[in-house]
């Protein structure tokens, strides 16, 4: 990661300025930005981030390659279309290569956090039996987002009770999540938020038949598929608060108390 950087990995905005050779079309419209982005196409996962890569969205203006914008057609306001971009594609990222389908059992730890909570909307979307892990406190709105059972953070889990596990905590609850997983299921991750380093008893995942899988680098259909699903009306994200651009310490604050659900944004 270059140094210094601007932060902010969504972006929400108009399309202010066109480089050579773009669309004019796309002048004045209302999109979001993929953030993470295959400059080598879609047959690498090489892969480059706005915010971490390159200077992103804690701004007034950002300049990003055209094929990275998405004009988007609804009534939301800015604040919850700002709410989409890293959350949501990296829960679609992962469902779609879970490969979660009507029908099946998907326990969500971390419930309530950005990512977490886009995951259990995305997954309930396409008819999963949603079992969303999170504070006790927070029930009632994760609920809300289409969890279908709620189970407290730390409580025990019903070994091989679930059809796929997306876990962003791990940390010493991994061995738990992965414990959850019925033979021939898969566990898939993008995040740690509980620490990186876990226990893992290498028979549980042979014996079972687990696939294990991670995920960074969104695939192609990603993007668009989030777009669909917001023209069509079929996600709405959770804002738990927004805050000035000025006010940003206070916002990074308030977030790590982590007493919130869904998503903090930034209002330049």
């Amino acid at each position: 990661t270059p140094w210094p950087l601007i932060q902010g990995t969504d972006c929400c905005g108009i399309v202010d300025e066109l480089g050579q050779g773009v669309d004019p079309a796309l002048l004045g419209k209302r999109v979001i930005v993929r953030a993470c982005m295959r400059p080598k196409g879609y047959d690498t996962m090489h892969n480059v981030w706005m915010a971490s890569d390159f200077d992103g969205a804690f701004a007034e203006y950002v300049k990003v390659p055209a094929s990275e914008v998405f004009p988007v057609e609804c009534d939301w306001t800015d604040a919850e279309l700002g709410a989409i971009p890293c959350a949501y594609a990296t829960a679609e990222n992962m469902i779609q290569r879970a490969g979660i389908r009507s029908g099946d059992r998907v326990l969500v730890t971390g419930a309530s956090g950005g990512t977490g909570s886009a995951s259990v909307q995305l997954a309930a979307r396409r008819g999963a039996h949603v079992v969303a892990m999170a504070s006790k406190s927070k029930f009632e709105e994760v609920r809300a987002l289409g969890a279908h059972e709620l189970v407290e953070r730390g409580e025990a889990l019903e070994p091989e009770s679930c059809d796929v596990v997306i876990d962003n905590v791990a940390g010493r609850g991994f061995p738990a999540a992965l414990e959850a997983v019925r033979r021939g299921g898969c566990l898939v991750t993008s995040g740690a938020i509980a620490g990186p380093i876990v226990d893992l008893d290498v028979r549980t995942l042979y014996l079972r038949d687990i696939r294990l899988i991670g995920s960074t680098a969104w695939d192609e259909p990603v993007f668009p598929n989030l777009v669909g699903y917001i023209e069509r009306g079929e996600i709405r994200p959770r804002v738990a608060k927004t805050f000035p651009l000025t006010d940003i310490v206070a916002a990074q604050q308030e977030f790590l108390l982590k007493a919130h659900v869904g998503k903090f944004v930034l209002i330049p």
